[in-house]
């Protein structure tokens, strides 16, 4: 246990967390998700949900903003669409992340932006298309002199 990280964050995904850089990408998928066939490293996190993983993670993890860096999927891969998965993880990132917006994308993008992502992370989640991606950006220390 450590003071501060969440006990949903194993040693892997720690690991994971602290290699990406500026730029790379963390992929939270389904358990529909063909996450071991799409990924180039795979940590499990299997029995824990979307939105669990989320709440722990957005604290950590510096956002590249002003550029896309929260992406999820949609219902039957329709951008329009939003099921109540989907609206619980914009208002989690509203919370966590404010300014920061979610943008949504649809199958022909999830699927080639997951394959190039640093790491997927394959939850427990249930509900369908409940898919995030967070880009990671940078800590700006403020100047010394």
């Amino acid at each position: 246990m450590l003071i501060g990280i969440s006990p949903l964050i194993g040693p892997d995904l720690l690991h994971t967390l602290r290699s990406m850089g500026h730029g790379d990408e963390i992929a939270l998928v389904d358990a529909n998700y063909p996450a071991q066939e799409h990924a180039r490293r795979l940590v499990r996190a299997d029995g824990i949900g979307v939105m669990a993983l989320l709440e722990a993670l957005l604290p950590l993890l510096p956002l590249d903003h002003p550029l896309p860096s929260i992406l999820r999927s949609a219902p039957m891969n329709d951008p329009a669409q939003a099921g109540p998965i989907h609206r619980a993880i914009d208002a989690l990132c509203a919370r966590l992340a404010p300014g920061v917006p979610v943008s949504v994308l649809d199958g022909a993008a999830i699927y080639p932006r997951v394959r190039a992502a640093h790491t997927v992370v394959a939850t427990g989640e249930r509900a369908t298309y409940a898919n995030v991606i967070l880009r990671k950006g940078v800590i700006t220390l403020p100047d010394p002199g």
